[in-house]
């Protein structure tokens, strides 16, 4: 069985990059902390909104990624909006454990300035 497409309304209103991808920025719901930056393109899309799991595709497996699979650090949406360009997403999560591939709870603690 083929699953469902992405909502064509939806399809309609995303920029893509060259790759068919959309910038994912993922941040905890409640205290707004930025936790990631993952890439889209519409089944991962599809699949996100679908599953209430924030899915990825990975540019360097090329592959999709459940974020949580295999680590058990979950990302579960409560939101996902799409900025006014159409090229980025604000998917707000309750993160469950690290959301950093390196263990950390968010992938932005490498502070450049301040």
């Amino acid at each position: 069985m083929t699953p469902a497409a992405l909502d064509p309304a939806i399809a309609a209103r995303l920029k893509r990059d060259p790759a068919g991808l959309v910038a994912a920025v993922i941040q905890q719901h409640d205290t707004g902390e930025v936790l990631m930056l993952g890439w889209m393109d519409d089944e991962a899309l599809r699949r996100t909104l679908a599953e209430g799991r924030v899915t990825f595709w990975s540019r360097s497996r090329q592959a999709y990624w459940r974020k949580g699979d295999t680590s058990g650090h979950v990302q579960l949406v409560r939101s996902v909006a799409l900025d006014c360009d159409g090229d980025a997403l604000l998917v707000r999560v309750d993160q469950v454990g690290a959301a950093c591939h390196t263990g950390s709870r968010t992938c932005f603690d490498n502070g450049l300035i301040g």
